[in-house]
This record gives C-alpha cells, sequence and structure tokens, in this order.
C-alpha cells in the first residue's frame, strides 16, 4: 500500500492537533498548580500546604510530555513535503533531525517522563516524618531522574552514533534496519526527502526499559492500594497502573513492528501513528492523575472551618477530608464520619501524595 499525500497529511495533522491538546491540559495543569501554591498562600490554608509539596516534580513531568509531543511533530513527513519547513533543509540536515528526534524522544523524553512518574508514585509510600515533599526532595528527585535516565540515553546514543559505523566495520551482519534512522524518498523533483525510521536496536533498548518500569509499577501499585483510603483512589491506582502497563509496551510493540514495512507505504505511518497514539494517552492519564486530582481532591476544601461549621459533610467531600484526616479542625470531623474510622484514615495515603499521621501526643 504506498502512501498516499492526502493519508500522509491526515496523519500529520491528526498528530499535530493531539500534540496541540496535550500541550494545552499541560499548560493548563502548570497554572492550576500556581493557583493552588497562591490559593494556600493567600488563605493561610497551613494543612493543605504539604500536598502542594511535589509541584516542581509535577510541573517536570508536564514538561516532558510536551517535549516529547515536539518531538513527534519534528519527526512527521508533513513537514518534509515539498515547499514545507524542513524540506529547506540539505539530506545531510534532515538525517540530524531524525537522529535527534530519535535520541531526545526514546532516550531522554520518554524515560525521563515515566522516571517522574514513578518518582511521583513511591513518594506516596514514604512516611511523613522524612518530608519528602521539601525543596531538598524535589531537588534530589530531579537530580535521579536525569541520573536513571542517563544510562538509557547513553546507550541510545551510542546506537545512533556508532551504530551504523560499527555494523559496517564490524559486524556486517545486522540488516540495516537495526541501526538505520532515515530512509530516502525520491520526489518528483528533487531527491532531498527523508523518512524518519525506527532503529530496531533502539527500540529493544526502549523495550527492555519499559519491561523494568511495567514491573516496578506493578509492585509499586500492589504497594498503594494496600494503602488507599476510598473506591475512588482506588480506581485513580487501577487506571493509571493499566495505562502504564499496557500503553507504554503497546507503543514499543507498534515500534518494533514498523520495520516489517517501508517507510514509503501507509503500514508503517499507521504503526507510527498508533505508537505516537498509544504514549499519548498514557501522558495525558499520567497527568490527569498525578496532577489535575490531587489539586482538585485539595481545592473542593475551600474552607476548612465552614466545612466543620456546616456539621454536614457530602459523599464527595468524605473521600477529599479523609486524605488530611489529621489536619486541625477536619480531624474531629472526620472521626465522625460513618463510612470510616480515624485509625484507617491516618493510615492510608493517595495518589501522588499521603494523608499525614496522626500525633499521638496531642
Amino acid at each position: 500500500m504506498p502512501l498516499t499525500r492526502f493519508a500522509a497529511d491526515a496523519l500529520g495533522v491528526v498528530t499535530i492537533c493531539l500534540v496541540a491538546l496535550l500541550v494545552l491540559l499541560g499548560l493548563l495543569c502548570i497554572l492550576y498548580l500556581f493557583y493552588f501554591r497562591s490559593h494556600i498562600r493567600s488563605q493561610g490554608f497551613i494543612q493543605l500546604g504539604y500536598f502542594s509539596g511535589p509541584w516542581i516534580i509535577r510541573i517536570t513531568f508536564i514538561l516532558f510530555a510536551i517535549l516529547w509531543g515536539f518531538g513527534e511533530i519534528g519527526r512527521l513527513n508533513l513537514l518534509r513535503q515539498e515547499g514545507r519547513v524542513l524540506n529547506a533543509l540539505s539530506l545531510k540536515w534532515q538525517e540530524t533531525v531524525c537522529k535527534c528526534y530519535i535520541v531526545s524522544n526514546l532516550g531522554f523524553a520518554e524515560p525521563c517522563m515515566f522516571l517522574t512518574l514513578v518518582f511521583l508514585l513511591r513518594a506516596s509510600l514514604q512516611k511523613t516524618e522524612s518530608r519528602i515533599f521539601s525543596q531538598k526532595w524535589n531537588e534530589k528527585t530531579a537530580c535521579y531522574v536525569f541520573l536513571y535516565c542517563l544510562p538509557v540515553f547513553v546507550l541510545q546514543l551510542v546506537v545512533i552514533l556508532l551504530g551504523p559505523q560499527l555494523n559496517k566495520s564490524f559486524v556486517n551482519k545486522l540488516p540495516y534496519y537495526f541501526t538505520s534512522t532515515t530512509s530516502p524518498s525520491k520526489t518528483k523533483h528533487q531527491d532531498d526527502v527523508v523518512f524518519c525510521t525506527y532503529p530496531l536496536l533502539s527500540t529493544i533498548l526502549l523495550g527492555l526499559f519499559a519491561t523494568v518500569v511495567t514491573t516496578y509499577l506493578f509492585w509499586l501499585g500492589r504497594q498503594i492500594l494496600n494503602l488507599v483510603i476510598n473506591k475512588g483512589l482506588q480506581k485513580r491506582v487501577y487506571t493509571l497502573i493499566f495505562s502504564v502497563s499496557s500503553f507504554f509496551p503497546l507503543r514499543v510493540l507498534f515500534l518494533g513492528l514498523s520495520v516489517l514495512s517501508k517507510p514509503k507505504h501507509f503500514p508503517f505511518q499507521a504503526l507510527a501513528f498508533l505508537a505516537f497514539l498509544s504514549l499519548l494517552c498514557c501522558a495525558g492519564v499520567g497527568i490527569c492523575m498525578l496532577v489535575y486530582c490531587p489539586v482538585a481532591d485539595c481545592l473542593a476544601l475551600r474552607s476548612l472551618q465552614d466545612i466543620e461549621a456546616s456539621g454536614r459533610i457530602s459523599d464527595e467531600y468524605n473521600d477529599t477530608i479523609s486524605l488530611i484526616a489529621n489536619q486541625g479542625p477536619v480531624e474531629e470531623t472526620v472521626e465522625s464520619s460513618p463510612r470510616r474510622s480515624s485509625a484507617a484514615s491516618t493510615k492510608h495515603g493517595s495518589i501522588s501524595f499521603q494523608a499525614m499521621e496522626r500525633d499521638e501526643t496531642s
């Protein structure tokens, strides 16, 4: 099935629109985080200040997702057609763009994005006495993300820069698609258009990383499910773990299958688009579960004093109030809730943040 101009343009336009939606969602969530912090400071809600602690890591997660989205736009054939932006570049520079895309997305943005997600989930299992959400925690976590991503980045760099030379000089047995990042395409007027491809070695490295991450997330999710305080948070954990453990390996599978077709054919572009769509869904779910929902939970408590004075707590507020069970005046209200005991409220946590433990001496 040869790739038609209409099909290539359609997939490219849909990809750009979806990335634009992801960027818009990310920017809105960043503004939401800043509003949350300003709301806490202006209203004096010290009880909620604990939950705004990982705001830097949450923003970092969003920025990695946006960086990945821009990388996906850079690989599109839509930009390399006659009269378009990348078509004005020479063949060598177009090949450089494809190499940078593989290194930046498969070697940096994607590993960093999932490592950040892992650290946000892992923080909910730590004790509050360690002050995990302090400024120092944010700095250490950012350093750990870059440190753990470094091996994947270096290996992808070796595959892209040294793989073709080593294959020609020493191995000379591997097919070209193991290390090739581009495929030339001859147009009617000139031979200066290239298609970005996915080296099979790079996909294998990403697959190994995905295996490690999903295995650890399964273990981490099991630990968190033993600590969640209500069915709503349980559904969030299941949704997040399912999305990461299914969409991420599915992306690797689609990228691996793409070597069976030539980039000038429609099956290759369809597989590349499905791989993009898989990770897009995973990134979107991560932003909603780890950034938007925790902030929305806390902002649902506009005034802790008003809720205490009203003496009436709806089911919607019950789930949210239990997140801060031992904070100030809400503690007495949660203890009176027929749905859960105070001991259960203080022993549980939620996605990306953990409920404060009760001070036994108070």
